[in-house]
């Protein structure tokens, strides 16, 4: 008996099988519950973090360069080793180095705890700072 099956007929199946488990997984995916690991964080841009203006009134773009500038973030999640930082809390972090990642059709950004300078919320005593947001 001869095997007349056509070896780019089965590669192309593989391919589609692949592509249908792979999509399958993806949608799987996007509906579990998403925990935090460590000591990290899971925030989401605040929205004038990509435009601000100037004193002036003047519109500046995100993608325009300001030096070595710091972006406020809210947090959406943490980690079981998160010590300082809770959920809805405002976080200051470098924004340089980011690690974003697409939950279900929202970007949010990875953080570690080290990796942020400051935290503001309503639960920290009054006059720690001096700063009021």
């Amino acid at each position: 008996m001869t095997d007349t099956t056509d070896p780019t007929e089965t590669v192309e199946n593989a391919e589609a099988v692949s592509k249908a488990t792979a999509n399958r997984s993806i949608e799987h995916a996007e509906r579990l519950p998403v925990r935090m690991l460590n000591d990290r964080i899971l925030v989401k841009l605040d929205a004038d973090a990509e435009e601000r203006r100037s004193s002036g009134g003047i519109l500046i773009p995100a993608t325009a360069q300001m030096g070595k500038r710091l972006t406020w973030a809210e947090v959406r999640a943490v980690g079981p080793n998160v010590r300082a930082v809770q959920e809805q809390d405002h976080v200051l972090f470098n924004s340089e180095e980011l690690y974003e990642v697409e939950v279900r059709g929202q970007t949010f950004v990875i953080l570690r705890e080290r990796d942020i300078h400051a935290v503001a919320a309503e639960r920290l005593e009054e006059g720690h700072t001096g700063l009021y947001l």
